[in-house]
């Protein structure tokens, strides 16, 4: 392929060091609050990831306060995850603290590079979901903060 791909490997790899909690619990925090209460089950094949990672994750996120586990909401017998009040703040607090890092990034860039830039991004994750076969959950409507 002639396109240069190897530099937006490269770039994404670097944003990966600017997070500022665990990248997995800012993931699977901010799905619950997309999709409700989910069971361990459904939090596998959402992420694709092993029942025993997701086991790790979702102890680490319960003995924060982070996450409650739940009867099922609609009588299923697999007990569901859902965000705690702390949770949810915590969640707001890191959206946030997100947001005012991009603006600083952001700061020169016109309103037009940054809808392009949000379009692009959407657009390469979108094709990552249809490849993969698990769409990701997106507001209706874009949050503010």
């Amino acid at each position: 392929m002639d396109k240069p791909t190897h530099l937006i490997e490269y770039e994404t790899m670097l944003l990966g060091r600017y997070r500022h909690v665990d990248r997995s619990a800012y993931t699977l925090l901010s799905r619950l609050r997309m999709e409700g209460p989910m069971s361990i089950g459904q939090l596998s094949d959402a992420f694709c990831l092993d029942v025993s990672t997701l086991n790790r994750q979702t102890t680490a996120l319960l003995r924060d306060g982070l996450v409650e586990r739940i009867p099922d909401p609609e009588g299923g017998m697999a007990r569901k995850f859902r965000l705690t009040a702390a949770g949810e703040r915590h969640l707001d607090e890191e959206h946030a603290r997100n947001i005012r890092g991009l603006e600083k990034v952001l700061a020169e860039w016109s309103p037009e590079d940054v809808a392009a830039f949000a379009a692009y991004l959407k657009r390469f994750n979108t094709d990552v979901e249809r490849l993969g076969g698990r769409p990701w959950p997106r507001p209706e409507r874009s949050r503010t903060s």
